[in-house]
């Protein structure tokens, strides 16, 4: 219906197809997923520009689909995209900033690149702590991640001192 009324590339049928992108997305149905994701995102570029808040979102989607299947690459290549159009436009300490900070460090981590990983989730819990506060759920959550880290890491080092 949307597509009928308002077009393909207007605003509510966009978001319509990323609400359905985010549906296979939460079923698993990852190729659906990133078929959606990838339309939304051209079009919002066309449409809003490369820069455009919902734009930087629907890339950060497609990133999430790419991570979720293992395409940590691709999701690697979106994601810094993101941060660094994030930063430029709104701020390094912007709450959307944050997040892709947050989402860049997970991806660091999966692939094997934990010293990046923790550099990265450092400043980001920094920022949460002094933008978000303390106790906000963000912050108190990527604290943890980076204490396992953290943990992990010294783990890493000491067998690593031990061979």
């Amino acid at each position: 219906m949307g597509k009928r009324v308002w077009g393909k590339e207007h605003p509510d049928t966009l978001v319509s197809i990323g609400r359905l992108a985010s549906v296979y997305r939460d079923q698993g149905r990852w190729k659906e997923a990133e078929e959606l994701e990838v339309q939304v995102m051209e079009m919002r570029k066309r449409v809003s520009g490369e820069e455009h808040p919902h734009t930087l979102s629907s890339m950060a989607c497609l990133a999430a689909t790419y991570w979720n299947q293992g395409r940590l690459k691709k999701a690697e290549e979106l994601e810094v995209q993101v941060m660094e159009m994030r930063k430029r436009v709104s701020g390094e300490e912007h709450p959307n900033t944050l997040t892709s900070m947050s989402n860049l460090a997970f991806t660091w981590e999966s692939q094997g690149r934990l010293n990046e990983a923790l550099d990265l989730m450092r400043r980001c819990v920094e920022f949460q702590q002094q933008i978000l506060g303390p106790d906000h759920p963000r912050t108190v959550s990527n604290r943890a991640t980076l204490r396992g880290w953290e943990a992990a890491s010294g783990r890493l080092h000491n067998e690593t001192a031990n061979m």
